[in-house]
């Protein structure tokens, strides 16, 4: 399998002299394609940063990301924005849902901004498996926390990314919606070749991937 992303001396300081933080501080990550990897770490480690660095929604103080062939630094603003959009898909802790749209338009919202064709088969496949047949006309405030995660990776799985990046997917749910979470996942890596990132403080839902990354004090450490 070949590599989908490569992080190369990925460094993320702030402030200076005694009050620097060094949020990374030299990471190397090479992710193949089609793989789920868990990046665990306490609160503070730097995988959230290190999160943020991999999707482009923050730029690092040194080093540097590529995605397939695609160098995140040489894009700007604007291209960074699109490229994401087609490119990353990414599920929150929050979820990120837009509270007056229904489960329907939210999934395709990210789509209509480029004037892409929602591929509709695939979406209901993604729909079907994620079970949310039934509320697609509904309003996310209608939705328990498990199903409204659901639809945020339906939405996130919309676009057909090169790479899933997941903050702390099940931090809200309970451990029973965590689990089905996890599973729907693990499914969406297996029958849609999907490459998931997923940053956890969970030992337990590490295990559920098939590869983890452990993170300390901005480094990898195993």
């Amino acid at each position: 399998m070949e590599s989908i992303l490569k992080a190369s001396g990925l460094k993320k300081y702030y402030g200076s002299g005694d009050a620097q933080v060094r949020a990374l501080d030299g990471v190397d990550l090479e992710i193949r394609q089609g793989t789920f990897t868990a990046v665990i770490g306490t609160s503070g480690s730097g995988k959230s940063t290190l999160l943020n660095m991999l999707g482009g929604l923050d730029v690092p103080t040194e080093g540097s990301v590529r995605i397939g062939g695609t160098e995140l630094a040489g894009l700007d603003r604007e291209q960074a924005a699109v490229f994401r959009r087609k490119r990353i898909g990414f599920v929150f802790q929050n979820y990120n849902l837009i509270p007056v749209l229904t489960v329907w338009e939210n999934i395709v919202f990210p789509l209509s901004l480029d004037r892409q064709k929602p591929d509709r088969a695939f979406i209901m496949k993604v729909v079907n498996l994620l079970g949310l047949e039934e509320k697609l006309d509904s309003l996310p405030g209608q939705l328990s926390g498990g199903q409204q995660q659901r639809a945020a990776i339906a939405r996130a799985l919309a676009s057909k990314p090169a790479i899933l990046l997941a903050d702390e997917p099940t931090g809200n749910l309970d451990s029973k919606t965590s689990d089905d979470v996890m599973g729907l996942l693990q499914m969406s890596s297996r029958e849609f070749h999907q490459t998931i990132v997923m940053i956890t403080h969970n030992p337990e839902i590490a295990q559920r991937a098939d590869r983890i990354v452990r993170i300390e004090d901005g480094r990898i450490v195993s």
